[in-house]
């Protein structure tokens, strides 16, 4: 185990994927592969297998989070052009936001892949921008849903409900996504996970659309 990854497991950052499996496995994979080569994050995520949809919200939410997130303290949503329709993308994000008596909300970040054709970008962490887009110096700040629905329309709504509410989430394109970018974003989303202030007001969905 490599020194990063000793102190990840100290601190207790254990990492989650929530992404569309038959449209976006290759960037999961890179992703994992990325990680396990430059031991960039430890991996925790598990195939989350039938969960009946009859069952209430909460019922939802702790099955997902015990059986599936478990342990879990950052959530890696990889967007794409279909992710928000998905009925298990928003569960996972619910249950990554839920913060439990036993298992805490997650910090969570927000990659969005090509296939979404966007090039807008959100830098929500203190450093981010210094890091992430040492070439950028010109941006615009917006905080109203339809500004957040006009700049990211494949993001889940969920996501757009608790960027309205503050929440600290970063929108990273995979343009930028390297070793040393990911490991700084995964670390900024664990350690400003407690002040987010997500919103869970909406019910979960019941079916892909």
């Amino acid at each position: 185990r490599s020194s990063l990854q000793a102190r990840q497991a100290a601190e207790g950052i254990w990492v989650v994927t929530s992404y569309h499996h038959k449209n976006d496995q290759w960037y999961k994979d890179e992703l994992i592969r990325m990680g396990k080569e430059y031991a960039v994050f430890i991996d925790k995520s598990v195939g989350g297998g039938n969960i009946p949809e009859h069952l209430a919200d909460q019922q939802i939410r702790r099955r997902v989070r015990d059986e599936y997130l478990r342990d879990s303290t950052v959530t890696i949503v990889l967007v794409g052009a279909e992710t928000k329709r998905r009925k298990h993308v928003d569960w996972e994000i619910y249950s990554s936001m839920y913060d439990g008596p036993v298992n805490k909300k997650s910090g969570i970040l927000v990659i969005n892949l090509p296939s979404t054709d966007n090039g807008y970008l959100r830098a929500a962490h203190e450093g981010e921008k210094s890091t992430v887009y040492p070439d950028i110096y010109d941006w615009t700040t917006i905080n109203t849903r339809s500004a957040f629905e006009e700049h990211y329309p494949c993001l889940p709504v969920r996501i757009i409900d608790s960027l309205v509410a503050g929440a600290h989430i970063s929108v990273a394109p995979w343009s930028r996504i390297t070793p040393e970018t990911l490991e700084f974003l995964i670390d900024v989303a664990f350690k400003d996970r407690s002040r987010c202030k997500y919103d869970l007001s909406r019910s979960m969905r019941r079916a892909n659309s």
